[in-house]
């Protein structure tokens, strides 16, 4: 009897699953769900290019010749209503039972929702979140030169819409909780950064805010936001950009193991025997960081998927990289290396004031990770001394006489 690969989750996890099993030469039937009738496309430009686009159009992985030359059955538009692990079967709706050898979860993340007085139940028709590409699309359609958009959240989604926004001549306001935009992922250095660049090309960016709720107009509608000092803000649209949270549900009814996503082992993805998961609703333990990691990135859900297709082919897997990252806003491209959580020292390298520089996170003398902005020709060498956890070079990666790519080259030795 053929076996059978049935993966849950359409976007780029489980696009590139499927794709990487037929590279390593898997021969059995691969069935890709989806519950968007879209074929899988790339996510991230919805909070950017997507935006500014005279003619937006999601942009697909791969066309659907490619999934029919693979032979990978697509199953899009369609919901995956229960899995059965003990007889191996994934209800669908509207379909029979798919009976499956090996199942795969990439489920994704969904945005985290607002909770504000004044909204209750109720899904204003200006309010928006950004996920999918009817998100986008639906927000976009309402955008008029003039009219004011408040975001809630300084965090990446928050900052590249505001950014996409203000370009096309709406009035921006971010509310940011936080004293800083990208708190939790960034130095006070590149927060004030940031902070500096969105001011400065007109957005109102107000930290330290905390909401109390909201009022809607007769037509049902967000008209302002109130803040916890009693101050109103006008919006004519809100988007909320409050961070994301894993599509857990169906693998918890199915009795996995949920802790801020699924767990499951490091190398090959394994919850359990015969299913696996990858992308951004897997937490798997770092043997980098020495604990639980869930990543949102798509080169952390490019790297589940080969080492789980080489994992079902009986390949060896490859040891997980250092993750990386990017966003673009305005004219920055900012891309990141590693995670900086624990860094007790950041050396900048470059001149912030010239929009080119990079600051180094280290722990004691050990590099952790980078933030590197509008440097994209030495990325690639520091993305090498992040990987190679290199240690006493804090002196040299301020000095730009030392070569980035020289000092990788001599640390991977």
């Amino acid at each position: 009897m053929t076996h059978l690969t049935a993966i849950i989750g359409a976007g780029h996890a489980g696009s590139e699953t499927a794709i990487a099993l037929r590279q390593q030469g898997y021969t059995g039937r691969i069935v890709l769900i989806g519950d968007e009738a879209h074929l899988p496309y790339q996510r991230p430009p919805l909070s950017k290019a997507f935006l500014l686009a005279s003619d937006p159009q999601a942009s697909e992985i791969r066309p659907q010749s490619a999934y029919a030359q693979a032979g990978i059955e697509l199953r899009l538009d369609t919901r995956a209503l229960r899995v059965d692990t003990a007889n191996r079967e994934v209800h669908l709706e509207g379909q029979p039972p798919l009976q499956f050898d090996q199942l795969v979860f990439a489920t994704g993340c969904s945005p985290r929702p607002l909770q504000l007085r004044g909204l209750g139940q109720h899904r204003a028709a200006n309010l928006h979140y950004l996920r999918h590409v009817q998100d986008a699309t639906g927000l976009r359609s309402q955008w008029r030169e003039g009219q004011r958009l408040v975001i809630v959240g300084g965090g990446y989604i928050g900052l590249e819409v505001a950014a996409a926004a203000v370009q096309r001549g709406l009035r921006v306001t971010v509310l940011e909780s936080q004293e800083r935009v990208l708190a939790r992922v960034t130095a006070t250095e590149v927060s004030h950064f940031y902070a500096h660049v969105h001011r400065a090309a007109g957005v109102d960016l107000r930290l330290d805010t905390q909401l109390d709720g909201v009022q809607l107009d007769d037509a049902g509608n967000v008209c302002e936001l109130v803040t916890a000092t009693g101050e109103r803000i006008a919006a004519d649209l809100m988007l909320v950009g409050i961070g994301a949270q894993p599509n857990v549900e169906l693998a918890a009814a199915s009795g996995l193991p949920i802790d801020n996503g699924i767990l499951a082992d490091e190398h090959t993805g394994q919850v359990m025997p015969g299913v696996y998961a990858v992308g951004d609703c897997c937490n798997r333990f770092s043997s980098r960081y020495q604990r639980h990691v869930r990543l949102e990135s798509i080169p952390n859900a490019s790297e589940h998927a080969r080492n789980l297709a080489l994992a079902l082919t009986g390949k060896p897997t490859v040891p997980p990289a250092a993750p990386w990252f990017w966003s673009d806003q305005y004219d920055l491209k900012l891309q990141i290396a590693g995670l900086s959580q624990g860094y007790d020292q950041v050396v900048i390298r470059g001149s912030i004031a010239l929009h080119s520089f990079v600051a180094f996170y280290l722990r004691g003398d050990t590099l952790i990770a980078a933030d590197c902005i509008n440097r994209m020709q030495e990325f690639a060498a520091i993305k090498k001394l992040v990987q190679a956890s290199a240690r006493g070079i804090a002196t040299h990666l301020g000095d730009e006489c030392v070569s980035l790519k020289e000092l990788s080259t001599t640390v991977a030795a």
